[in-house]
Order: C-alpha cells, then structure tokens, then sequence
C-alpha cells in the first residue's frame, strides 16, 4: 500500500487533457523520481528518452516516463506480456502492454521489434539511416544496439503499427530476430573482416547456420530458447562460453607460431624484464620460458588463454591447425544457477563447406535430442546436468573426451628427482 506521500507523488505525474499536469500545456509532465537517474557523472537512459520525447513530440515517451515515475513511486512495476506478430512469422516481436492504462492511456502499449544484424554486426550508413528514419515514422525512435540477445532492439511500437513498419524494413533488406522457445538471433564477431588472431571464417559459418535454421528462428517449436555465439580465437569477444547455450570458439591444434625478428623487436622496444613479468611470469600454465635468450613455448601446456598473442601480436601468432572447440551450456540463472560452456568438442575443422555442413549435421542431432529429453523452460546445459554427460553423449554419438570437465583440473601427483 502506499503511504500519503507516494501516493501524492503518483498523483503529481498524472496529466490533464491541456498536456501538463496543471494545465500550462507544457509537452513532459514533472518526473522528479527520474529526475534523479540524470545526476552524476555518466549519461542517463532518460536524458536521452526526454531529448526525443520534445525533439519529436511522441505521446508514448510521454506515456512511459509517467508510467515509470509512478512505477518508482509504488515499487511496482506495470508491463504484462501478450502475443503480437507479423504475417508468417511467430517470433520477433515482445509485447508491452500497461497494466494500468486507464491512469496513463499513453503508455498502454509498448512493444519491442527485434531487428537481426548481419554476421559481425556489419552495416553501412545507408542501411542504418534508413532504418532510423523507418522507426520514427512508425515507433518510438528508442533504438537499443545491440541488446542482449545481439540484436538491434527497437523499443516502443503500438501493435496496429507492427506490420506497416516490418513490411518497410523488411524491403530495405533487415529481418526480425528470435524470440521465444526457438532459435535465437546468433552473434559472431568481426572475426576475419578485421582481425589476425581469426581461426576460421566465423562470418560464413553464422550466415550458413543462420539460413539452415531460419525456420525455427521465425517460428518457436521447441522446449525452450537455444543461442550459438561464434568467436573467431579464443579471447571470445562475444562473451560465447558465458551467454550462449552453444558456444563456437576459434582454436588451433599445433604450436603457436613464433616470429622471431619480431620477438627481438619487442624485447629491443620494452626490455627483457618485460618479456618475464609481462608474458612469461603471467603465463597460467607456465608453458613460456627463456632458453639460451630465446622464447620457447611447450605446446604441451598451453590452454590457449591469448594473454601472450595479445601482448606479442607481432610476435606471436596462433598456429597453422585452425579450427573450432564447441562449448555447451553456457547460460544465466534459471532452474540452475549461472552455468558457464562445458567443453565438449574439443576440436573441429572449419575450414570449407563441406566442413561447415558437418558441423551444422551435429548442431542438429544435438538438438534433436534436447527436444526429446528436455523438460519445458529447460536450456540444453540444464538438461545435460539433470540426465548426466554419459546419457547425453551416448544421444548425440559423441565419444567422452578427457578435456570434457566441469573444473580446472588438479594432478595430485609429482615426479620426485633423486
């Protein structure tokens, strides 16, 4: 219940027909609990809400902020979901609408259209401008890029509006993204297109994956939601192994490659103590060494951390056997806890379509068997760990593996010199 002052509070945010809340027919109406989110050092979500709500004149900005003061004021929050689509297409589109639209008509409806980007979130200007200039006509003009789920989040859309504004952005070339309990919008990195340290053509593997399985992506069938990440190397710029149900990381299998003028180079420009305390030291397995002045490396050892590529990006350079490991289960919490990716294929060659069709083959049988045996609202990590490792791998044809653990792994033992 709220006390005499929230309720004063709410009552403040309510407006009358003039357009103000006291009639003076001013566009925003008094947002003293928002009022404060602009304070302080770092840019504000509703600084920039207010700049087009005045810029553009739109009531349904209006509408929200006076619906979120409130929501402030009584510690509630008032969205409730619903279903809103396009012609062919079950997914795409999340529903807003106000549970209190008789205090603020202006915010009865809310609605989110998931726009899919390209492969490596490639664009150009034309594409973007087009797509801005579409969303003001039609929502908001509240874009989100990119949201959690990778895409490009147009908030703020009336659901008489939802199909006029994807059959004009569909024209232009953009798609909507997944929702529900289907395949979701993957995200890869720039991969190849910019950087060295790419151990497979990511771009082509996404976009292949993508057109394969765009009919689930467009049309929820299964248990729950599924994500695929794809990183070209190891440092995992789409943070794969922490946000996705299958993680594609970029791996090599021989020895990292060492320039050696271009080591000498570096030790020249920053010093030997540098080379110890920067890489060598630093090293989590301790595979670096110092042999008679040369760096040398035991591949042996080496987990493929990139601390040393990174650091040496000249010097150093991932080998010739590229290729990808698949990471499974990485999720947030839900029926379990926070899961990070489980390995479970170690390596994988990526190198040709031939390759790539294999690899999607797998995805396939993999998810095939998570709908058989998945319980609904159940991500494929959570399936794995309620029926076991063996039970899924006997599934899905995969031999057990050593480097199939849940932990880093300890050797208790040690080879005493006499």
């Amino acid at each position: 219940m709220m006390d005499e002052a929230q309720k004063a509070a709410s009552e403040e945010v309510m407006r009358d027909k003039n357009g103000g809340p006291d009639g003076n027919g001013q566009f925003l109406n008094p947002t003293p609990m928002l009022d404060e989110l602009e304070k302080g050092p770092w840019p504000s979500f509703i600084s920039g809400f207010k700049e087009l709500a005045e810029r553009t004149e739109k009531p349904m900005l209006r509408g929200v902020m006076d619906q979120l003061e409130y929501s402030y004021n009584t510690k509630m929050g008032y969205w409730k979901g619903g279903l809103v689509t396009v012609d062919g297409y079950g997914a795409g589109v999340i529903t807003r609408y106000s549970m209190i639209k008789d205090k603020f008509p202006e915010a009865a409806e809310f609605h989110t259209m998931r726009i899919q980007p390209a492969p490596g979130l490639h664009y150009n200007t034309a594409m973007l401008r087009g797509l801005c200039d579409t969303w003001e006509k039609y929502g908001s003009g509240i874009i989100t890029m990119h949201g959690q789920t990778g895409d490009i989040m147009l908030q703020g859309i009336e659901q008489d509006k939802v199909q006029d504004c994807f059959d004009e952005l569909n024209q232009a070339g953009w798609d909507l993204g997944g929702a529900g309990a289907g395949m979701r919008t993957a995200v890869s990195c720039i991969g190849p297109g910019r950087c060295e340290n790419a151990c497979y053509d990511n771009l082509n593997a996404h976009l292949k994956l993508l057109k394969h399985f765009v009919g689930p992506l467009h049309r929820p069938e299964w248990n729950y939601k599924i994500k695929f990440k794809f990183s070209g190397c190891p440092n995992d710029c789409t943070n794969a192994i922490m946000r996705s149900d299958l993680a594609v990381i970029g791996t090599w299998k021989d020895a990292i490659q060492i320039e050696r003028e271009e080591v000498s180079a570096w030790v020249k420009e920053h010093g030997i103590d540098a080379v110890v305390n920067q890489v060598i030291n630093l090293c989590p397995t301790k595979a670096i060494s110092l042999k008679d002045g040369e760096m040398v490396i035991d591949s042996r050892d080496c987990v493929r951390c990139m601390h040393c590529l990174n650091v040496m990006p000249k010097a150093l350079s991932p080998g010739k056997e590229r290729g990808i490991s698949l990471l499974m289960g990485g999720k947030n919490t839900l029926k379990v806890g926070v899961n990070m990716g489980s390995l479970v294929v170690p390596f994988m060659k990526m190198d040709s379509d031939e390759d790539i069709e294999e690899f999607i083959e797998l995805v396939e049988g993999i998810i095939d068997w998570w709908d058989d045996n998945g319980l609904d609202h159940e991500r494929i990590g959570e399936t794995i760990e309620r029926v076991g490792l063996k039970l899924f791998l006997e599934g899905v044809g995969l031999e057990a593996n050593i480097n199939m653990v849940t932990r880093p792994r300890d050797n208790p033992y040690f080879k005493a010199k006499y």
